[in-house]
């Protein structure tokens, strides 16, 4: 029988903003991930990627619907436990600026959370580690990682951000936007080193706009269009043959190679 890491059920989210309507950022979202499988989530800004994201680790709160995460329903946990399942699942959020530590060099912020987690480790055995993982999304180099943020590039920020969240080892990896701010070919990088992972057993939520991406780095995709799920499925054949009007026209909006 699988696994399955992560379910919602029928999960919506809504927001308040102050003075105004209530905004449904998410309507009703089912989905399942299994342990060893990346699912894609494909849509335009505003179609509630990110919140979704941040709902499956119970980092905001739902209006109905529910979540469970390795089998638990995080509605029910208490802030103890809740702890213990986030440690065992890694966030990349969608800004690289705001998430590494600016007083950390990058080496430092990678082996940070072996710190917070209390993992016994000497100074060494950190550092071996989080250059190992560095190493394998593109980063190497004294100059580089012994530089603190202000020093890096948008994307090579990202590079460590998603090492701080590869450092525990996690049975479930969360990323939103993680190669927005890559080339072509660090992009193809990540992804592989990801790929990597996930064939050794991690699990993996992907947030993306880009569908190319998404069908290269996930067996199955869903595409959000206000808050809802309108298609789901083997990301190839979404990619091939779209159903949705709205994921057609996700697809026509691709730039079109000229020669």
């Amino acid at each position: 029988m699988t696994e399955n890491i992560l379910e919602t059920k029928e999960l919506a989210v809504e927001f308040s903003p102050r003075g105004k309507k209530r905004v449904r950022a998410l309507g009703g979202v089912s989905l399942s991930l299994s342990r060893g499988e990346t699912l894609s989530v494909v849509g335009e800004s505003g179609s509630g990627k990110s919140t979704l994201l941040r709902a499956a680790m119970a980092l905001i709160p739902t209006s109905s619907g529910g979540v469970l995460l390795f089998g638990r329903d995080v509605s029910k946990l208490s802030p103890a436990e809740l702890k213990a399942l986030r440690r065992r699942c890694g966030y990349v959020p969608q800004d690289p600026y705001g998430a590494i530590p600016p007083a950390l060099s990058a080496i430092e912020a990678v082996a940070e959370p072996y710190i917070i987690a209390g993992v016994k480790s000497s100074g060494e055995e950190r550092r071996e580690r989080a250059e190992k993982i560095l190493y394998s999304l593109g980063l190497s180099g004294e100059r580089i990682l012994n530089a603190r943020a202000a020093g890096l590039s948008g994307g090579q920020r990202q590079r460590v951000e998603i090492a701080r969240a590869l450092m525990l080892g996690p049975e479930l990896l969360l990323c939103d936007e993680p190669t927005s701010m890559q080339d072509a070919s660090t992009r193809g990088e990540i992804i592989d080193a990801l790929a990597k992972r996930v064939k050794a057993g991690m699990s993996m939520l992907f947030v993306t706009h880009d569908l190319l991406l998404a069908a290269h780095a996930s067996q199955k995709m869903i595409v959000l269009k206000d808050g809802k799920i309108c298609e789901r499925g083997a990301a190839r054949e979404i990619l091939s043959s779209p159903k949705h009007p709205y994921t057609r026209a996700l697809i026509e909006a691709l730039p079109k190679l000229k020669f």
